[in-house]
């Protein structure tokens, strides 16, 4: 009861953290929270709602479960705390109560887990290690720290992880911002909160990686394209207002790299950001279905094939519902299978099921498991963050690539 339910608030994260095989759980915890032992976390009968719903005063802590039996392994407080509610930007308690989570390999060969809170003011990111059953806290970033403040309400409702500066060790691009993979800031274009964000290779012509993303302030552009090693702005869209939804990835052969489209910008744009075409028929999700490397459209519950006369419709899910509202997106979809094309899971229209659609269409191209790349690993991780967005390689796929990197897999 005193942790509220939603995409904004109970964010989780399933991985291996500590190498044993098999996968933990993490998520904050609160009084009252039982886990599926039966274990109770704080005091079993406190409530903190207040008459509107709100959460604003008890403890907050931060939870590893047991993946196996759902057993409490470690509990720390969660980092950081409320503090004062207008502190977040308003003073009712919205804002304090905007939570993100994510996987990343901040030293290059160990999973650490990252929470954060905030993003439309203050920004704040604490990453914990958990090793020999105990969450220890590797680092807190604080916007509020001094040398942080670029940061300050850059976040978007989504976050990425990807090694942007090729040091072998990832970084957290935190909206239209970047933390390093040692809890420092490594730049931040100013350019403010957005609803989607993309990272990758999305201009293989370009060394290393690209973000895109789409703003909401009137004032800044409707869209950027930035280099996500220096956050150098490549190119940008004229300020559009609540530019609310943006897709970057090669959905046509007809132009070089990854196309980049949004709700409140006409066309489609290409890796210099010039219009090549005709806009997409949706601004939402994204899927490798077919035999080809160039990804399709993922919306609702069906999946289209880009095309400059109209989008040719692939599949269309029956009895099956989109979650997450307005942003109708999959439960998940990655490569779960390993074939490198990646699966949609939808729940059922009377919600007692899950169901696996898997591509029917045979492929000649041959690559590794998209799991093996470690940011395609971590983006499946935080992939049910808020508005959840589709997951990237940190190599390209699509129309013209080339070899990919052969997966560094070691058994121990």
């Amino acid at each position: 009861r005193n942790i509220r339910a939603g995409a904004h608030y109970t964010q989780f994260q399933v991985y291996d953290y500590d190498g044993d095989g098999r996968a933990e759980v993490a998520m904050k915890t609160a009084d009252g929270t039982r886990s599926g032992t039966g274990q109770v976390i704080g005091s079993a009968g406190a409530d903190h709602r207040n008459s509107g719903g709100y959460v604003l005063s008890g403890p907050e802590y931060l939870t590893m479960f047991d993946g196996r039996t759902g057993a409490a392994l470690s509990t720390v407080n969660y980092d950081p705390p409320r503090g004062t509610v207008s502190s977040w930007g308003d003073s009712y308690g919205n804002r304090v109560d905007r939570f993100l989570a994510a996987t990343a390999y901040l030293d290059g060969q160990r999973p650490s887990l990252v929470m954060a809170r905030g993003y439309y003011t203050r920004a704040v990111l604490a990453a914990w290690d958990f090793r020999n059953g105990t969450l220890t806290r590797r680092w807190t970033f604080d916007s509020n720290a001094p040398g942080n403040g670029a940061a300050a309400g850059q976040g978007n409702h989504n976050l990425s992880v990807a090694d942007v500066d090729a040091d072998g060790r990832q970084e957290i691009v935190y909206g239209a911002a970047a933390i390093d993979d040692n809890g420092r800031l490594l730049w931040s274009t100013g350019n403010g909160h957005g609803d989607a964000l993309h990272v990758g290779d999305l201009d293989p012509a370009r060394p290393g990686l690209e973000v895109f993303k789409v703003d909401e302030d009137g004032s800044k552009p409707g869209s950027w394209f930035a280099d996500a090693r220096t956050g150098q702005v490549l190119w940008q869209t004229a300020p559009a207002g609540d530019n609310g939804r943006g897709v970057s990835a090669d959905v046509w052969a007809g132009s070089p790299g990854a196309e980049s489209w949004s709700s409140a910008v006409d066309g489609l744009l290409d890796t210099r950001g010039r219009s090549v075409g005709r806009k997409p028929s949706s601004a939402n999700f994204l899927v490798w279905w077919d035999g080809d490397p160039v990804r399709e459209l993922l919306d609702r519950t069906y999946v289209n094939k880009y095309g400059t006369g109209g989008d040719a419709r692939l599949l269309t899910g029956s009895g099956v519902t989109s979650v997450n509202g307005t942003k109708a997106t999959p439960s998940i979809s990655a490569d779960l299978l390993g074939d490198w094309r990646e699966e949609i899971v939808w729940p059922t229209t009377d919600n007692r099921a899950l169901r696996i659609y898997s591509t029917p269409t045979p492929t000649g191209l041959r690559l590794p498991t998209l799991m093996h790349d470690p940011q395609y690993r971590v983006s499946v991780a935080w992939q049910n963050t808020a508005y959840n967005q589709p997951p990237h390689t940190g190599f390209f796929i699509g129309d013209g690539m080339g070899t990919p990197p052969t997966p560094n897999i070691y058994l121990r």
